[in-house]
């Protein structure tokens, strides 16, 4: 008979430990992390959030934030876009951004470069009000403009705008993998005043070529560099349109910042969208029903407001709707749509 006592092996990591839902059952309906955050707001274990160590402004138009997140968060792939909250006023409002940073060095903190627009709420707050120690919310990373698992013998990056970030992030995790010699960097904006990461760039790639459309530089033309190489594009979709005309559908990966023109009608539906949990109906009128949810005086999570990232998922009890890409239409009930790119066609009734 084996006496030996009883020990629960030393293996187990506090983290595992707390992270079982037998701690949550021990500690209240408001589980472990709701406890965490009282001591620190980034010590959650489920919740993935991240502190801004650094701010700085490498153009007048920008703000580039470093973030260090907490284990919660599970990284990302070069290329791929992340759903950001930040509390403003109170209420938590949620973004997609591209990391910029590579995707080898996450745990070291990485960074969201954010270009502000005349209309954009949280663009302009981060621009004004970033601040070390800002507490952020971080969601699953997502997207598949991603590198190859494979990495090409030559690989073109091109940018436009904003869209330089999910690039530069791709650049740095080459550069990191000692492959940044086979990259040629093109990178687009109005002027020279709104060039990002020309520095940078300009050590990391093997070429670099930074263009001021508003200032004489020629817009993106076919070159015989494309000959042969893997190209990765991400701005405008004027960009990737040029850019999708002379490079073959297998050798192309590409994203927009832009949302799609999406087929809106001047001819609302007759009838009347109800937001159930809300205890709110309005009639029908143009536009997405995140528009129309939003004009009733509700707010919605939605990042991307362009089909991509699911923020603004949404569980449709009944009606019929149209999606706003595809002209599809759907009446099945208790189904998860898409608000930002969703339209009524008839009464419609949703979880909000």
């Amino acid at each position: 008979m084996n006496n030996r006592p009883l020990i629960m092996p030393l293996a187990t990591s506090p983290r595992r430990i707390l992270k079982s839902p037998l701690v949550d059952l021990l500690v209240g309906p408001h589980g472990i992390d709701r406890y965490l955050e009282l001591i620190r707001p980034e010590l959650t274990i489920r919740d993935a959030r991240a502190e801004v160590v650094a701010v700085r402004r490498q153009t007048e138009r920008s703000v580039t934030l470093t973030l260090r997140p907490n284990r919660a968060f599970t990284g990302f792939r070069a290329g791929q876009f992340v759903r950001v909250g930040f509390e403003i006023d109170g209420v938590r409002r949620s973004r997609t951004y591209s990391p910029a940073s590579s995707e080898s060095r996450v745990r070291r903190g990485f960074e969201l470069t954010v270009t502000t627009h005349p209309d954009g709420l949280v663009s302009q707050w981060l621009v004004r009000n970033a601040r070390p120690g800002t507490i952020v919310h971080l969601g699953e990373a997502q997207g598949e403009f991603v590198l190859p698992h494979e990495r090409p013998e030559r690989l073109v990056l091109i940018s436009g705008g904003s869209g330089i970030t999910p690039v530069m992030s791709m650049l740095r995790t080459l550069h990191d993998e000692g492959l940044g010699d086979r990259v040629l960097f093109i990178h687009y904006a109005r002027t020279a005043a709104d060039w990002l990461y020309r520095d940078e760039a300009q050590l990391l790639a093997g070429e670099v070529r930074y263009v001021a459309t508003r200032e004489g530089g020629e817009r993106f033309a076919a070159g015989p560099e494309l000959n042969g190489a893997t190209v990765a594009v991400c701005g405008p979709l004027s960009l990737i349109d040029a850019v999708a005309a002379v490079v073959e559908p297998e050798r192309l990966l590409s994203e927009t910042f832009t949302p799609p023109t999406l087929a809106v009608t001047g001819d609302a539906a007759d009838g009347t969208v109800r937001f159930v949990r809300s205890g709110v109906a309005a009639p029908i009128s143009a536009g997405t029903l995140l528009e129309q949810a939003e004009a009733a005086g509700l707010t919605p999570e939605f990042g991307c407001r362009m089909g991509i990232c699911r923020t603004c998922k949404c569980r449709k009890s009944a009606g019929t709707v149209r999606n706003l890409l595809t002209g599809e239409l759907s009446d099945e009930e208790d189904e998860d749509i898409q608000l930002c790119i969703s339209a009524p066609e008839g009464d419609v009734a949703l979880d909000i």
